[in-house]
């Protein structure tokens, strides 16, 4: 019985270990959220057991949980680096299989066909807006800057406010507002599913997306010029690679103890 607690106590440090170096790993991917891993008795018992005698069997990985505290927020002066103070996710779009992707990493930028997309070409979703860049309809669109506005001058740049109303400026002088940007929001974000490049699926498990726009209700305010760094904090996560690299030691020489006194009894003489 001990071998197999024992085991299962190695195959947790190392589930552990894995989670502590994926953590580390990321420390400078932006909008990186960092997980932990929790534990759960196992124990053996009947009906019929004297509650006094149940048996523990060991642990099993209980879950590993995202943290979505927000993490530091850096400078970089480039007016489609965003990065949101407070709650929400960036909403994209997959052009490849349409997927809809959700994501704290706002360092996005303009493509040749216009459109406002981050490094994987998922495209920023908006919210539509009138002439004075108040928001007239609930159906997201692609983020989309158009070559040239309606008088025929070339578009020249873009900027950002705090309450993400997308604005693109012309050679003429003009801006036009192009759309407000939608944040989600879900009411169990440790389910969201990880999919790599520091975006996230909606799952059952996170119910379904609820849409905003910055600065309402619970959603953060837009900061333009600047992106979300990791959250994870090295300092912790070192002290938490001693504390599973000495769990994992524990277990080993348990079972070394284990395996001794196993040979011990076998060579016992009558």
């Amino acid at each position: 019985m001990s071998f197999y607690t024992s085991l299962n106590g190695l195959k947790n440090a190392q589930t552990s270990l894995g989670t502590i170096a994926h953590n580390i790993a990321n420390s400078e991917t932006y909008g990186f959220k960092r997980s932990r891993t929790e534990f759960s008795e196992l124990v053996a018992g009947s009906a019929f057991s004297n509650p006094k005698m149940i048996q523990g069997i060991g642990a099993s990985v209980k879950s590993i949980t995202q943290n979505f505290a927000l993490g530091p927020v850096e400078q970089t002066g480039s007016a489609l680096d965003l990065a949101i103070t407070g709650d929400g996710f960036f909403t994209t779009r997959s052009p490849i299989d349409d997927k809809t992707l959700y994501t704290r990493a706002g360092s996005f930028a303009v493509t040749g066909d216009g459109d406002i997309a981050d490094s994987a070409g998922n495209r920023l979703q908006l919210f539509p807006v009138d002439a004075t860049g108040a928001v007239s309809g609930t159906t997201l669109q692609d983020a989309n800057l158009p070559a040239q506005n309606a008088a025929g001058s070339d578009f020249v740049g873009v900027t950002v406010n705090s309450v993400g109303v997308v604005q693109a400026s012309y050679a003429d002088g003009t801006t036009t507002p192009v759309g407000a940007i939608a944040l989600g929001s879900f009411i169990a974000p440790t389910g969201l599913k990880k999919v790599g490049d520091a975006n996230w699926e909606g799952t059952g498990l996170s119910g379904a997306a609820t849409y905003g726009t910055a600065g309402s209700g619970a959603y953060g305010k837009i900061a333009s010029g600047a992106l979300e760094r990791s959250n994870v904090d090295i300092a912790e996560e070192l002290v938490g690679l001693i504390t599973a690299q000495r769990n994992f030691q524990a277990n080993a020489k348990a079972i070394d103890t284990a395996t001794q006194i196993s040979q011990t009894v076998i060579n016992l003489r009558t």
